[in-house]
């Protein structure tokens, strides 16, 4: 009969024990629910991206090798085609080119591409946004990658001036369409994403081989393979084909730039997947632990009388067992719920950074499961040590207090400090020295949630660090200039010449291939001059290092990958001109934090590949309050591919830091707060707890409200004070390892003692311990004075 059901007794403790506990309950819960979010989050963002990403790739048909070339006969596209391993191939025409857009003083970097006068490409395919297709028959058709549309709001029908081959030309704007190859894009020479600063332009094969001198040639070839293909074997086969053509070496889809970038992020997301997640289920574990320590030492008698009533120890444990798991359960699937809404919320960002079609944040049901599965099995975990205890116990045992503990000799030390003391401080100094692992286990919590909010704020002033050492210290230049082809030092001399422009210094960059036995990158050699003054090479404490005459001078995290120290050989396959092989020694390492640049005497370069005298690129220092004049210039020099002016790429480096994937920095430190807060709250209750008789007996015996209070929380300032040191160490190192997380091939967060960041993180445990103290004294007014004297030490 529904008339007759009763509730468990057991059942119904288990509701009054979770109402008692209900602040420590739910501050464990949401450090159990960070965790948990962090898990679905971070599984949703990386099966988003990459199934997002691979189906993208399958459905436009982007290539998997890219072989640039100097100039190649179309009838070579049949013998690329009979490579063993390739499926598919297609040629195309690439050129660097400017376009000038209405109201902005300079031209802007532009890549233009063709497509077959008829039918769709085998390869690289596009996505329509808007507009038409191009006709074959007119010359003057453009399509424009939507990202650099949207930024200028460029309208259909829009005449563009488009500068191809050093010749102006007058193009219209058909159609604006999206590519998996353009996924991410930056500036020639830049790392940093800026839709406004770099044009993608895609004209018909016959127009742009007209305007590059390419007919019946191509320069650059697009293969797809076959399952069974082995790249290496392919890629060495490609290059014996283009080698006497001029080929500048080819390369996988790993290392096309836009797919690296993306292939990175999802990277970084699997790795913080596997590794913050259980750094918040491991606390919880910890608060678990203490706060049923805490329980089953305060109900023996209870445990004694359940036991002595017939429950069995597996009935009796399963009841406070349950109680662990109704936490974590809640926990997880409060974090299930932000998961969802953290990654919705998260994809949306991505989406201006990673140029999809189309981009949804993608719920995996794996993901829900393990978090669940993790939160429930770190809580039992937690808690199966002090359930072992409770087992153990024999019904009279446990009805009975437990024997007094000695604490005689525990403080023979501070006696002389007590007779300095009132009774109350004396009240708590006996309270941490009488129980000191106890009280360590709740200075370590603290230290640890202090830790994990002092790394973070280390990383944000790593990302600070970072803006400012590359554009104050080493890249002091005021623009950037590059030539669309290797050119003599008449060049510098006619920019030196140029009104406004105080300072020029040469540069050339040639890209290569650097080995080191089974190691290898693809990478540039930035030749320099002795001691350039606008683009510094710099070690770790900040000193300009001079470039020799010979030897390269590698980026830090390039070394790592190479596996190369100073005074090794490596080998350098130049991927241009005559195409060398080199064989150069390491002779210094940089500090960089922006790429993997590799660093060469600008002399030393040019004899190495025997042509003195050429650079293809510049650094420009302008005098203020005539940058207008010297842009006006610069864009009526039809040789210039391309200007970056460094004010342009320090913001679109804070943009990136403040809302790109550099935002996710914010969001764990608000996760690092959170689980501080949680640390130390939890241990102020767990104190208020088991002192219940304590306080409540000086009450009765005549001491104010304040008195007692100050028992209580002098005893979490005590803690706090203790754990601070101690946080600060812990938090400088972890400091470290959080910041190679973040590190990448393609920039790095440096980590650093900062003072300013320790005395943040400490002032944030001690608010948080003031927010705690003020909760839990509130309590203190609203207890029941003889519940708590009934109660049994």
């Amino acid at each position: 009969m529904l008339g007759s059901w009763q509730v468990a007794p057991l059942t119904a403790k288990l509701g009054r024990d979770l109402w008692r506990i209900k602040g420590q309950a739910a501050a464990i819960a949401v450090v159990i629910a960070i965790g948990v979010m962090m898990q679905v989050m971070m599984a949703g963002l990386v099966a988003s991206l990459s199934e997002t990403r691979d189906a993208y790739y399958q459905g436009y048909r982007l290539a998997q090798v890219f072989a640039p070339v100097a100039r190649a006969p179309e009838n070579l596209r049949a013998e690329l085609t009979r490579i063993e391993g390739v499926a598919q191939a297609e040629t195309r025409i690439v050129g660097a080119g400017r376009v000038e857009i209405e109201g902005r003083p300079l031209p802007i970097a532009a890549r233009l591409l063709s497509l077959p006068d008829f039918g769709e490409p085998r390869l690289g395919a596009l996505f329509p946004v808007s507009g038409r297709g191009l006709d074959a028959s007119a010359r003057n058709e453009a399509l424009v990658l939507e990202s650099f549309a949207k930024a200028h709001d460029l309208k259909l029908g829009e005449p563009l001036t488009v500068t191809m081959n050093g010749h102006r030309r007058q193009l219209t704007m058909v159609g604006r369409v999206q590519s998996p190859e353009f996924l991410y894009t930056a500036a020639p020479g830049e790392l940093i994403p800026d839709d406004a600063r770099f044009a993608v332009l895609w004209m018909s094969r016959s127009a742009l081989a007209a305007n590059y001198d390419l007919d019946g040639a191509f320069n650059e070839a697009l293969l797809s393979l076959t399952r069974q293909a082995r790249l290496t074997a392919v890629l060495a086969a490609v290059d014996r084909l283009l080698t006497p053509y001029g080929g500048q070496g080819a390369y996988g889809l790993e290392d096309q730039f836009s797919n690296r970038f993306v292939s990175e992020e999802i990277k970084g997301l699997e790795v913080s997947a596997l590794v913050v997640p259980p750094i918040f289920l491991a606390i919880a574990a910890f608060l678990l632990y203490i706060v049923i320590s805490r329980m089953v030492q305060a109900e023996r008698q209870e445990i004694g009388l359940m036991k002595a009533f017939g429950y069995t120890n597996i009935e009796v444990g399963w009841h406070y067992m349950q109680l662990v798991l109704a936490i974590a359960f809640a926990g997880a699937l409060l974090g299930c719920g932000l998961g969802i809404w953290a990654g919705q919320a998260l994809i949306g960002l991505y989406t201006q950074y990673y140029k999809f079609p189309f981009l949804v944040f993608q719920m995996e049901p794996s993901a829900f499961v393990i978090g669940i599965l993790a939160a429930l099995g770190s809580a039992a975990a937690g808690s199966l040590f002090v359930l072992r205890r409770l087992v153990s116990l024999v019904p009279a045992e446990a009805m009975r207090p437990p024997a007094p503990a000695d604490f005689s000799r525990s403080a023979r030390w501070a006696q002389g400090l007590t007779g300095l003391m009132d009774q109350l401080s004396r009240m708590i100094l006996r309270r941490l020295l009488r129980q000191p692992w106890r009280m360590a286990g709740a200075v370590l919590g603290i230290a640890s949630g202090m830790g994990l909010t002092l790394s973070m704020l280390t990383i944000y002033a790593g990302f600070e660090r970072a803006l400012d050492l590359t554009f104050q210290v080493l890249d002091r230049s005021d623009a950037s200039v590059a030539f669309l082809r290797p050119m003599p030092p008449d060049a510098l001399s006619a920019l030196q010449r140029l009104p406004g422009v105080w300072q020029v210094e040469a540069q050339r960059h040639v890209p290569v291939v650097l080995r080191n036995g089974r190691h290898s990158h693809k990478s540039s050699l930035t030749g320099l001059g002795h001691q350039a003054r606008l683009l510094r090479v710099v070690d770790d404490k900040g000193r300009q290092q001079e470039l020799p005459g010979a030897g390269l001078v590698l980026a830090k995290p390039l070394a790592k990958i190479l596996n190369v120290q100073p005074g090794e050989s490596l080998r350098v396959e130049v991927r241009e001109g005559a195409r060398p092989v080199l064989q150069i020694p390491v002779v210094g390492l940089a500090e960089t934090l922006m790429g993997a640049p590799v660093y060469i005497n600008l002399e030393a370069l040019n004899r190495l590949l025997q042509q003195p005298g050429r650079i293809n690129a510049a650094a420009l220092e302008i005098e203020p309050g005539r940058e207008a004049e010297v842009y006006r210039q610069l864009k009526d020099m039809p040789l210039i591919a391309g200007v970056s002016l460094q004010a342009e790429a320090k913001q679109a480096f804070e943009t990136l830091m403040d809302q790109g994937a550099g935002a996710m920095r914010f969001v764990m430190g608000f996760m690092a707060f959170i689980i501080t807060f949680g640390i130390v709250y939890n241990a102020a209750r767990v104190a208020q707890a088991e002192r219940a008789r304590d306080l409540a007996s000086l009450q009765i015996l005549g001491y104010s409200h304040s008195e007692v209070a100050y028992v209580l929380l002098g005893e979490l300032a005590v803690i706090t004070l203790l754990a601070i040191p101690l946080g600060s160490l812990i938090g400088h190192f972890l400091s470290f390892a959080i910041a190679e997380g973040f590190s990448t091939e393609l920039y790095q967060v440096p980590a650093r003692f900062i003072p300013q960041t320790h005395g943040t993180a400490a002032l944030t445990v001690l608010c948080a311990s003031a927010v705690s103290g003020w909760l839990v004294q509130r309590g203190l007014a609203k207890r029941d004075l003889t519940a708590a004297l009934k109660s049994r030490e």
